[in-house]
């Protein structure tokens, strides 16, 4: 049994306002959009997202080549309208825990619009530690965010 830390910090730049950045969080739909819908070889099971201090989240889908389940469960911990958003959540894949993280999302405005930081503090549980996989996912997780930002502008 072993365990294994890691953090790490991604900014991404994104060309419109922190509260556009922010809605893409907190809208369900715009949500759905770029972090629900797997695509490719994978098939949506569940979601649900109830975004405020305290509430939760949830999405489960499976890799359709070899049937494999993965589960995301988070917990939103503090919410501040535009400026940040911090939570915790837990992966799971085949119903074995990988890691839990702490995830704080910092908005600030930039010339470009905003400035995009993430930071995760994570432990990998018994062998699940493909961090640099993980760093990979949040990154891939972050352009489809542009993607959603790009197709929902308002301002």
């Amino acid at each position: 049994m072993s365990l294994t830390h890691d953090t790490f910090t991604l900014e991404r730049e994104y060309p419109v306002s922190p509260a556009a950045v922010f809605r893409a969080f907190a809208d369900p739909a715009i949500k759905h959009a770029w972090f629900h819908d797997p695509g490719g070889d994978w098939t949506l099971l569940g979601s649900a997202t109830d975004f405020r201090e305290g509430g939760a989240e949830y999405n489960e889908s499976r890799h359709d080549p070899d049937g494999t389940v993965t589960r995301f469960d988070a917990r939103y911990h503090e919410i501040v309208d535009g400026e940040r958003i911090v939570y915790s959540y837990e992966m799971r894949s085949g119903g074995v825990r990988l890691s839990v993280s702490l995830t704080s999302i910092e908005l600030t405005p930039s010339a470009g619009g905003t400035l995009l930081r993430l930071t995760e503090q994570g432990v990998y549980f018994d062998g699940h530690d493909d961090v640099a996989g993980r760093r990979r996912g949040v990154a891939e997780v972050l352009a489809a965010l542009a993607r959603a930002l790009d197709t929902h502008r308002e301002d």
